[in-house]
């Protein structure tokens, strides 16, 4: 019964799609799973190998002689479960996919072959056909010479000669199926761990050079397994993947384009990456188109001038840059795709802020925000209130505006979303979007507000409130075109769908470009000077999506905002620059890459929120006060100490 519960369970696992994974893989001792066979093939593995002995006539499974035992038959292990499948499946392996199944029968002696053959002629249909599943013998393998005695069907296990050559005549390297050799015979002294030494580097590529040029494909056994065994057989070339843990092995290298990102290059099928639902706000995202994840160049970086870098001056505005879910991995990941720099990099005064809320070990963009809004540790879930909601917070809009300031926020997200409504609504609940954008209509501390969400003004969801008419009685003029912000007189909401949808090639400067208009208009507003918040949304989106490449695109046109806050910053002396994230997202984790190719190969070890600790970036009079280490509310505290001197 247990046995019969773990085979449904495998089988109930949605099949990962083979075409996604970059290297075959093959479950080595596969019977000693814990449910042989349907472990291998539910995660995927094209190769499956099982050690067999002949006893009493029988093809009986074990690695040793003395583990043999009359219930563990290759018939009833591999055989028939391998034909019940490809028979359901209309003569197919997997549903949807041409891969062939390699099944490698281990001969421990040599007389179980003919056993081996007689067994297999029962399933003509299954392993006998062109297309079916291939039988290769490995072990006890007969000579060369005989191969042609043995069905034509039949495949066989190659390997080096003695003289470290593969010297199979024509015919009988047709007879091969795959070169399998011992992986100390190259590399003696390599565990896994770090990168081989030179000279035995050298020979595993020779290795695998020869197996290439005798159109074999090469596995080593005896290898060794890991992460960076992994990547490390996979840059090198290796067809089959030697792998003792195969949920594991297909768990690395599943999804494996949304793991990598390299400049000039995306393969990838059509498709859609993301979560469509990340919480009320972002209803409407409906992820990353998977063949626009791709960027043929790198971004422009720019380097400050440092002029009024840590200066004494006094500050007349403050430009603070949130990258959502935007750890430390996540810059260091668009800064290895964009030739190891980012304009954000070369900010000189560096911090290390803690974000956990009052109720939690990890916080959100509510929490975080409010933090970063307010200089108050928040709740998960709130928005600049209290616990009960009975007491608002006020935010550094409220803080800016009371000393004559003109104030902004923008995002390249939804306006009512976590981030952006900390610094102009209060509520105990994140998803109260009506009562969020209602406080639109009357928030008297903000000039400036653009981000998608048309619907809040447009569609009736605020139950009977009319917030367009609302926002207008506010004193606010409402378009849908962020840029052109500057061009209406005023105080100006925008709802421009375009700034809901993820970044591309052709529209990476848009968040660059609305940046540089808010601060045009927000500075026409007032000669006392302006606050100005910009979020990059999706960094976020894209770490609760598990793709390494909108990440990196959606950093890179953060990045771009935070060049057109440094150079507005040192074309007029008296502005603050901040940048820093509200939370991390994903637990992103760089293992490789190339500088020459901005290749990032990084995995995510979660799909939503960790506790790691943020970087923070200051530039400007004042920028001085952000190194160190703190907590997120210290930085709204710190730009109204500096703001007040």
């Amino acid at each position: 019964m247990r046995k019969l519960l773990i085979i449904t369970v495998f089988l109930a696992l949605p099949m990962m799609a083979l075409a996604q994974r970059p290297i075959a893989m093959h479950s080595h001792n596969d019977y000693n799973r814990v449910a042989p066979f349907w472990e291998a093939y539910s995660q995927g593995c094209v190769s499956i190998e099982a050690d067999v002995f002949l006893q009493d006539g029988e093809i009986l499974v074990a690695h040793n002689r003395e583990d043999v035992t009359a219930d563990r038959s290759l018939r009833t292990m591999y055989i028939e479960p391998i034909a019940k499948v490809f028979r359901e499946n209309g003569g197919r392996m997997w549903k949807g996919s041409e891969e062939r199944l390699q099944l490698m029968v281990d001969l421990k002696t040599g007389e179980s072959l003919p056993g081996v053959v007689a067994l297999v002629e029962e399933y003509p249909d299954v392993f006998t056909t062109e297309n079916g599943v291939k039988i290769v013998i490995t072990g006890s393998v007969p000579a060369p010479e005989d191969f042609d005695k043995w069905p034509s069907w039949l495949w066989f296990d190659g390997d080096f000669q003695r003289n470290g050559k593969i010297e199979y005549t024509p015919d009988q390297l047709k007879r091969i199926a795959l070169i399998s050799t011992d992986f100390h015979r190259f590399a003696k002294n390599w565990n896994g761990k770090g990168r081989m030494i030179n000279s035995e580097l050298e020979a595993v590529n020779k290795a695998i050079a020869d197996a290439h040029a005798a159109g074999k494909p090469i596995r080593f056994w005896a290898a060794p397994e890991g992460t960076t065994a992994y990547f490390t057989f996979y840059k090198l070339g290796v067809d089959f993947f030697n792998t003792d843990y195969p949920a594991k092995c297909a768990l690395f290298f599943s999804d494996w384009t949304n793991k990598n990102f390299r400049m000039g290059r995306r393969e990838v099928k059509a498709g859609v990456t993301g979560t469509k639902r990340l919480d009320k706000a972002t209803r409407d995202f409906q992820g990353f188109q998977n063949e626009k994840m791709m960027l043929s160049k790198g971004v422009d970086v720019y380097t400050p001038t440092y002029k009024s870098d840590g200066s004494k001056k006094k500050v007349k505005n403050v430009i603070f840059l949130i990258g959502d879910g935007m750890g430390l991995s996540q810059i260091l990941a668009g800064a290895y795709a964009n030739g190891r720099d980012l304009s954000m990099l070369r900010m000189r005064n560096m911090g290390i802020q803690f974000y956990n809320p009052n109720d939690d070990f990890i916080g959100d963009s509510a929490s975080g925000g409010s933090a970063l809004a307010t200089g108050e540790i928040s709740w998960t879930r709130h928005i600049s209130a209290n616990e009960d909601g009975s007491v608002e917070y006020p935010s550094l809009c409220d803080y800016f505006h009371a000393q004559g300031k003109s104030t902004g926020v923008v995002t390249l997200g939804d306006l009512a979303d976590a981030t952006p409504s900390v610094f102009y609504s209060h509520t105990a609940e994140r998803d109260s979007t009506e009562k969020v954008t209602r406080y639109l209509a009357t928030n008297k501390s903000l000039d400036l507000l653009a981000g998608s969400g048309t619907d809040y003004f447009e569609d009736p969801r605020q139950d009977g409130f009319d917030l367009l008419a609302g926002i207008k009685a506010n004193g606010f003029s409402y378009t849908h075109d962020a840029l052109s912000v500057n061009s209406i007189p005023g105080k100006v909401i925008c709802a421009d769908q375009r700034m809901g949808q993820y970044a591309r090639e052709e529209t990476l400067s848009f968040l660059a470009d609305i940046t540089r208009e808010s601060i045009v208009k927000l500075k026409s507003l007032s000669k006392k000077g302006f606050f100005l918040m910009v979020e990059g949304a999706k960094i976020d989106y894209a770490g609760h999506s598990d793709c390494l490449p909108a990440s990196i695109i959606e950093t890179l046109s953060f990045d771009l905002a935070v060049a057109e806050a440094l150079k507005f910053a040192d074309s007029d002396g008296e502005t603050l620059v901040v940048v820093t994230a509200d939370h991390e997202t994903g637990g992103l984790t760089i293992l490789d890459g190339d500088l020459a190719t901005g290749h990032v190969l990084a995995v995510y070890n979660s799909d939503d929120h960790t506790p790691s600790a943020l970087p923070v970036f200051a530039y400007g009079p004042g920028s001085q006060y952000f190194t160190g280490t703190y907590l997120n509310i210290e930085i709204p505290r710190t730009m109204r100490k500096i703001v007040r001197k």
